[in-house]
C-alpha cells in the first residue's frame, strides 16, 4: 500500500514536547552515528521517529540471529544483510525524505572531513582503537560524542571539545602517546580499565553473574546484552542529541551518569576519595576473577 508522506503529519504528536520551531530545528539537524548495531541502532530509531532530518550511518557487519535479542533493526527478514544496508532501508521506511549518509570500514579515515559537517556523534561501537581516533579527533573539529559505558546498566556520557578523552581519564596505555595503534594485550587492558570504573562508580556487579562476567574477563564468552538494558541506553543518547540540537540544558556530562531500573535510582560518580579506595578493591577482585 502506497501511503503518501507529510513531514507534518509525520511528527505531528511530537509538538508538545517540542514546539514548532523546535521540530524544524530537528529536521535541520544533522548526527552521526558509528554503529548501527544494539545502541546505535536504537538511538538512530528514536532520532528518525523524533524527526532528525539527517544522519550519517557507519558500520560494516552483518546482522546475526544472536543480534535479535536487542538490535532494533534485526529480525528474520534482515538476519545475513549488511547491517548498514538493512539499517538505510528500515530507516527511510520510517520517514522517506530522510537524508543518510552511508559509511562503511572507511569510515574512520574521512573523520577529518565528516566531523566538519556533523557536531554531534553517537559511538554505538565497541572498536577501543576507532573510539581513541574518533574522540582525539572530535577535539580537533570541535565535535561533541555521545557514549556509554560497557555495563549491565543503562548509562550515557557526553564528552564536549574541552572535555577530558574517555583514554585519559581511564588511563588506557594511548594516553600519552600519538600513536594510537593497540597490542592485543594493550585492548584486554583498556577495556578491564573501562570496567573498573564501571564497578568503582556504579551498582553494576550487583546486577550480572559473576561466574558469567568471569568467563567474560578471560575471553570464554562474548559480551552479555539485554534488550531493555541497550534499547533504553540507546534511548538515552537520543535524548542528549536531542538536547544539544535544541540547545536544552541540563547534560550529562564527561563523566556520565548510571540508570538502575532495579531499584528505580540515577548512579552518579563518586567522590575521589571514595572512587581511590573503592578502586583499589575492585582491581584486587578482578585480579581474582580473572586468576579463577
Amino acid at each position: 500500500m502506497n501511503t503518501a508522506f507529510s513531514y507534518a503529519d509525520f511528527t505531528q504528536r511530537n509538538i508538545g514536547f517540542v514546539t514548532e520551531r523546535q521540530q524544524q530545528e530537528l529536521k535541520a539537524s544533522r548526527v552521526f552515528v558509528c554503529g548501527a548495531g544494539g545502541m546505535g541502532g536504537a538511538c538512530l530509531q528514536s532520532l528518525v521517529r523524533a524527526g532528525v532530518g539527517a544522519v550519517a550511518v557507519a558500520d560494516f557487519d552483518t546482522f546475526e540471529v544472536s543480534n535479535m535479542n536487542r538490535q532494533v533493526f534485526a529480525n528474520l527478514r534482515t538476519v545475513g544483510m549488511g547491517k548498514l544496508e538493512a539499517t538505510v532501508a528500515s530507516l527511510k521506511e520510517i520517514n522517506p525524505e530522510l537524508i543518510i549518509e552511508p559509511l562503511g570500514q572507511e569510515w574512520v579515515n574521512q573523520l577529518d572531513d565528516l566531523l566538519t559537517r556533523y557536531k554531534i556523534v553517537v559511538n554505538g561501537m565497541d572498536d577501543v582503537q576507532a573510539g581513541i581516533v574518533l574522540y582525539r579527533k572530535a577535539r580537533e573539529h570541535g565535535a561533541t560524542v555521545i557514549d556509554a559505558y560497557t555495563s549491565p546498566l543503562p548509562s550515557v556520557v557526553v564528552v564536549r571539545p574541552q572535555d577530558p578523552r574517555p583514554e585519559e581519564r581511564l588511563r588506557f596505555p594511548t594516553a600519552n602517546r600519538q600513536d594510537t595503534q593497540l597490542t592485543a594485550a594493550e585492548r584486554a587492558q583498556c577495556v578491564g580499565q573501562e570496567i573498573e570504573y564501571v564497578m568503582v562508580h556504579s551498582s553494576s556487579a550487583r546486577h550480572i553473574e559473576i561466574e558469567i562476567a568471569r568467563d567474560l574477563l578471560t575471553g570464554k564468552r562474548k559480551r552479555m546484552s539485554f534488550a531493555p538494558m541497550v534499547i533504553t541506553t540507546g534511548n538515552l543518547m537520543s535524548f542528549e542529541a536531542i538536547k544539544l540540537i535544541l540547545g536544552r540544558e541540563p547534560l550529562a556530562d564527561w563523566r556520565g551518569y548510571f540508570f538502575n531500573p532495579w531499584t528505580m535510582r540515577i548512579e552518579r560518580p563518586r567522590s575521589k576519595p571514595m572512587a581511590w579506595a573503592l578502586g583499589w578493591l575492585v582491581r584486587r577482585f578482578l585480579a581474582r576473577m580473572q586468576r579463577g
